[in-house]
């Protein structure tokens, strides 16, 4: 039997409600043996506000108590300069070896970039990649690059062909809606909000006790 591990990477600056049900609903979907939260040094991302343990620390609180077995991943962390999804796919790899059933999870709107990923197409030889979407969306829709929704296209398969496969599909789940902004979380905390119903309860407290995000 293929281990399935579900891959979510983010910036998590800070984790919020939306990425934990990004996270519930493709290990349900996919039946997997474990989500694997990696925190990241994005290079396309530079003007972080919490400190990389601070963002690891939010995401470890964020997952706790889910029904599921979920491990914090601090390589890229631990690397201590930003990193290349390809990087950590092909570390993984080498990790959990050959017969894996990697599945990277992302947004939709993650698919108007990709095509500015480091290596963007040797992705599909490390990973299988599971997109949440809006209900609505399409592929070869306005806003995703061409050579992407083609990729994409030509390798989408159902979620219990995906987890038994160690790469090189895709999956797309219509019926997630969420559409929440770490951006507009910040800015809402700067402003003394308190975006209760988009940040877990314990992030939030983790927030104050740090002062984080205050102007």
């Amino acid at each position: 039997m293929t281990a399935c591990i579900a891959l979510l990477g983010g910036s998590f600056d800070p984790v919020h409600n939306g990425h934990v049900a990004l996270g519930a609903h493709f290990v349900r979907l996919l039946k997997a043996d474990q989500l694997r939260v990696i925190p990241t040094l994005p290079w396309q991302k530079s003007a972080l506000v919490a400190a990389p343990e601070q963002r690891a620390e939010m995401a470890r609180l964020a997952f706790a108590g889910q029904p599921f077995p979920v491990a914090i991943d601090l390589q890229e962390i631990e690397r201590g300069k930003p990193t290349y999804t390809v990087e950590t796919l092909r570390a993984l790899r080498a990790e959990l070896g050959p017969d894996a059933s990697l599945c990277f999870l992302m947004g939709a709107d993650q698919l108007e970039r990709f095509d500015t990923w480091h290596e963007w197409q040797a992705l599909f030889g490390l990973a299988n990649f599971c997109v949440a979407a809006r209900p609505g969306f399409a592929l070869d829709g306005p806003g995703v690059p061409p050579a992407v929704a083609a990729e994409f296209l030509r390798r989408l398969a159902e979620p219990d062909k995906v987890s038994n496969t160690a790469a090189g599909l895709a999956c797309l789940a219509p019926e997630l809606a969420v559409d929440i902004s770490s951006t507009a979380i910040r800015e809402a905390l700067a402003r003394g909000g308190e975006p209760n119903s988009l940040v877990p309860q314990v992030v939030l407290d983790y927030i104050e006790q740090h002062n984080l995000y205050k102007n």
